[in-house]
């Protein structure tokens, strides 16, 4: 495995001109870690991946807001420029745990507040669910290495899923309209869609 550690949030493609993109640093850097190249003699904006070095290219961030957006900003950047990683199946999301639950020397680890509620319960048995003890992680940073280990990096054991496309057009509008410079329908998505997203507080 490999570790290419971005600094905070990439550009926003679907803002920025085409010239700019390429001289991000972070962006450049991806490019480089990926051995992937632009340019065929077909189509000069075409992805070359001949020289791909990774099969599973693992997105991950932190399981806060500012998490979120980092990985739509990265996965903006993949479905615009390099979607042939996500029709081809490399392209996945880690998915490190929420929580950690606590019980005198029983650990085990919660992905959503279902899965909390549910191991605090087979947790506590008989007793009662306060006497489970509860850790919330934000970041991956919260995580000793050990941890980080078990649950996010660790290839018998981690959580991922995988990016996949079912309508490219569906997802080229919602890319459009969540990361494009027209406010207007960015507020009308997110009225109609707020009913459905938890906000972490």
């Amino acid at each position: 495995q490999a570790i290419l550690p971005l600094r905070g949030k990439i550009l926003n493609v679907e803002k920025a001109q085409e010239h700019r993109i390429y001289e991000n640093e972070e962006i450049k850097n991806m490019i480089t870690a990926l051995g992937v190249k632009f340019g065929t003699e077909e189509d000069p904006k075409a992805l070359d991946m001949e020289k791909l070095r990774y099969h599973k290219i693992i997105i991950m961030t932190d399981a806060d807001i500012d998490g979120s957006h980092i990985r739509t900003l990265i996965l903006t950047f993949f479905f615009r420029y390099m979607k042939d990683l996500i029709d081809n199946g490399y392209l996945y999301i880690a998915l490190p745990p929420l929580y950690l639950l606590k019980k005198g020397k029983q650990e085990r680890y919660a992905w959503s507040e279902d899965d909390r509620e549910r191991v605090t319960r087979e947790l506590a048995g008989d007793g009662k669910e306060e006497s489970v003890g509860l850790q919330r992680y934000k970041g991956l940073g919260e995580m000793n290495p050990e941890q980080l280990w078990t649950t996010t990096m660790n290839p018998e054991h981690r959580s991922l899923k995988q990016v996949t496309i079912e309508s490219a057009a569906e997802a080229d509008h919602l890319f459009s309209v969540l990361m494009g410079d027209e406010v207007a329908p960015r507020r009308e998505f997110i009225e109609k869609n707020a009913k459905y997203a938890k906000v972490d507080v």
